[in-house]
């Protein structure tokens, strides 16, 4: 049985141990299975986490992991954020141990997690030479610097330091790219991987190490020196007989991702596993003395421009949607879910203490009516910026642009038409002549042409956004975004005059200074003001609106589109204050104009709305 917060984190506690040893995972020498749920520090308000913690810890689990992505703590290149809001991971790990709770980090530095580029910050791509996720000098040292910079933050917080962490993951499912990447000799993807290893190593990481691949894959993925663990592995037989093959002939056996539920992209159905399932599941585990962390406990909300994209085939792109909600036990808003309650009270037969209350909800409201008092055309704004001139289009990369969206402008001397072909559109754009629109470009659905009509000394604008780049799978070493090939109209090839606006969205828009203007089916900024007597999570109801994203007080609350499955937006209540708040919303689409949104107490994340 675990000890209590106080018993091992408490003032003055003695340091403790944890070792992997015949078979066994030992704490303090003893035996113990790690019954852990994953949840994501950047993926909850750092004000909430005391409280998904308590959840965690009443449905009778010891551990929480955690991702690290390192392109949420490197915010920009060479610059680091480890103590502000939910970039403070120190901060987190301490609120773990004051929960009574053990740690395992998994700071990749990939990370897939259905995040922006898997966590890799988006301008390894602009360095020559570096290859990503490959025995690659440019690549490792980038590597290096990030895990040296990890290391300083929680190097004492080890257990080996008294410290809640009590193991670390090396490199993440990379089983799984080797079987993608055959191009790639075996030999040399072990060394990459080794030397992964080695590198937190160097660091001052000294607890045990692990990898996480499914049991198939080990041969690709296990790493010497880690325990083998498996993710997505229901056969405890077919466990034990792979972490043998691996790992001496024994144990000590971990199931490193165990899904309680499953990711969602927009204009998919929203992914749910039954309770009876997941119930059944977990017995088997806890019968056989398997240790197994659920990936998601609590997903939590890829706020801002964080989600990332999965791909079905070598053109088109899944985006993820903004709601990690995971069909998770906990959900999206850290509510006890009846598939929560089914697990606590299973829990309970086999804990041998006595769980603690489940906390209560943080208070949910309603708002009825946010009040839209202002409108500013987007292209107006446009007019105040200084453009960035090529031949070509350039892609974001290429403006030095990580995220939000780019306008791509010409001017047409001489009349032009035909079928216009941007096969390089990364990911969604919408086109205009002379200010009105003509259609959409899609890379979710393939659409990357459409006819245009461009009259004498006309104007084309192509306005670009970055739905987030894939996460997970071979593609990952392809991911620029913008307009990244030629575009052509008829055989023509349309080279000089591109002018390129960069619009990162990396704060809100200040729409002070501009006057009121609004035009239907141009991109538009809202804005409004609502007043609160009292604060409370709440979602915002963005079901009748067409695509874009919301700031609440300076907030970005990442994006909404009526395509679905998601209909609204998680509004933490620590997101908002009493008396006057302020929302901008920028809407993409426009196709009419809105007066007013109001903040609902339930959330909708199963409503498909179409294209």
């Amino acid at each position: 049985m675990l000890l209590t917060s106080w018993e091992m984190y408490g003032s003055g506690a003695s340091r403790h141990t944890f070792t992997i040893e015949n078979g066994n995972f030992l704490y303090d020498g003893k035996a113990i299975q790690i019954r852990s749920g994953e949840l994501h520090y950047a993926r909850v308000p750092a004000p909430y986490w005391h409280q998904r913690l308590k959840m965690m810890k009443a449905m009778g689990l010891n551990t929480v992991a955690t991702y690290v992505f390192w392109n949420y703590q490197e915010t920009s290149p060479g610059v680091w954020d480890w103590t502000t809001g939910n970039h403070n991971l120190r901060a987190f790990v301490k609120v773990a141990a004051e929960e009574g709770m053990m740690v395992i980090l998994r700071p990749g530095p990939y990370s897939c997690a259905e995040w922006e580029y898997g966590g890799y910050p988006w301008w390894l791509q602009k360095v020559k030479g570096l290859v990503i996720r490959s025995y690659n000098r440019p690549f490792l040292d980038s590597c290096r610097v990030y895990i040296n910079q990890l290391a300083s933050q929680v190097k004492d917080l080890q257990v080996t330091h008294g410290g809640p962490v009590i193991m670390v993951q090396a490199e993440n499912e990379f089983g799984s790219y080797v079987s993608q990447r055959k191009d790639i000799p075996l030999a040399m993807h072990k060394k990459y991987s080794a030397a992964i290893h080695q590198e937190l190593l160097d660091a001052g990481f000294n607890v045990p190490m692990f990898t996480a691949d499914g049991s198939w894959l080990f041969s690709g993925g296990a790493i010497e020196g880690a325990l083998p663990a498996a993710n997505g592995e229901d056969n405890v037989d077919n466990l034990k007989k792979a972490v043998n093959a691996y790992h001496g002939g024994e144990g000590p056996y971990m199931v490193s991702e165990f899904y309680p539920g499953w990711l969602d992209h927009w204009n998919e159905p929203f992914q749910r596993v039954s309770t009876e399932k997941v119930v059944n599941q977990t017995r088997k585990y806890l019968e056989a003395g398997v240790s197994f962390n659920f990936y998601m406990i609590h997903g939590g909300t890829n706020f801002g421009f964080t989600s990332g994209a999965n791909y079905s085939n070598d053109s088109n792109i899944q985006p993820d949607l903004t709601s990690y909600d995971y069909d998770a036990p906990i959900s999206e808003a850290g509510w006890a879910t009846p598939k929560y309650n089914a697990l606590r009270t299973l829990m309970m037969k086999y804990v041998k203490h006595k769980l603690p209350q489940v906390p209560a909800r943080i208070p949910v409201i309603a708002i009825p009516r946010i009040r839209l008092d202002k409108t500013v055309d987007v292209f107006s704004l446009l007019k105040d910026m200084k453009a960035v001139e090529n031949e070509e289009p350039l892609t974001f990369e290429e403006l030095n642009q990580g995220y939000g969206y780019v306008v791509y402008h010409r001017r047409f001397p001489q009349a032009v038409s035909g079928m216009m072909r941007v096969p390089g559109i990364a990911d969604y754009g919408i086109v205009y002549v002379n200010g009105k629109k003509a259609g959409e470009l899609n890379r979710m659905t393939g659409r990357d042409s459409l006819e245009v009509e461009i009259p004498d000394d006309g104007v084309l604008d192509i306005f670009v956004e970055n739905m987030g780049r894939i996460n997970y799978g071979a593609r990952i070493t392809d991911n620029n975004k913008g307009i990244t090939k030629p575009v052509t109209i008829g055989e023509d090839e349309i080279t000089g005059g591109w002018k390129m606006y960069k619009l990162p969205m990396d704060k809100v828009p200040d729409m002070a200074g501009y006057p009121e203007s609004y035009q239907p089916g141009l991109p538009v900024l809202y804005h409004g003001t609502f007043s609160l007597e009292k604060v409370g999570d709440t979602f915002l109801d963005m079901s009748g609106w067409g695509k874009g994203i919301v700031f609440v007080n300076g907030i970005n609350l990442g994006r909404y589109w009526k395509a679905g499955p998601q209909q609204t937006l998680y509004l933490p209540g620590c997101f908002l204050k009493k008396g006057k708040n302020q929302i901008v919303v920028f809407e993409q689409q426009n196709d009419c104009k809105k007066l007013e949104l109001s903040g609902v107490q339930e959330p909708i994340l199963d409503k498909l709305g179409g294209l």
